[in-house]
């Protein structure tokens, strides 16, 4: 068994370096992700490849300026849920975002299989991405 803290900061580590072939490495195929607001990536993505795609779309609506990094240790919780406290910016013309967040993701057998974010300031964050 694989240890749950390790596989999210690899995670972590590749999305910093825009590794993302690395990020989707760590994805499970059937991956379930809740992405929190009202803006034109929230709602729940199923499957890597709506993941990825979504990651993609933040990166086109960012002009590739998309960055997230961890701002503290991922937390363990019992076997499988590890929370990570995290910064993300990003910048398009006439915008600029930057704030805090905390992710908490499940792991099973080495991959990332369920994840549900959280963001300290959703209306600013859903102002930035639009609909």
């Amino acid at each position: 068994m694989s240890d749950p803290v390790a596989v999210v900061q690899q995670y972590f580590d590749a999305l910093a370096a825009k590794d993302f072939a690395g990020v989707a490495g760590f994805l499970a195929d059937d991956i379930v992700w809740h992405q929190p607001g009202a803006n034109r990536f929230s709602g729940h993505q199923r499957g890597a490849g709506a993941v990825n795609a979504m990651i993609g779309g933040m990166m086109e609506v960012s002009e590739g300026t998309f960055e997230l990094a961890l701002t503290g240790p991922p937390m363990l919780n019992g076997e499988d849920l590890v929370a990570a406290p995290i910064h993300f910016t990003a910048q398009r013309a006439g915008a600029d975002l930057g704030q805090d967040g905390i992710d908490l993701l499940k792991v099973a057998d080495g991959k990332i299989v369920e994840v549900w974010l959280f963001s300290a300031d959703q209306p600013g964050e859903d102002a930035f991405w639009g609909r």
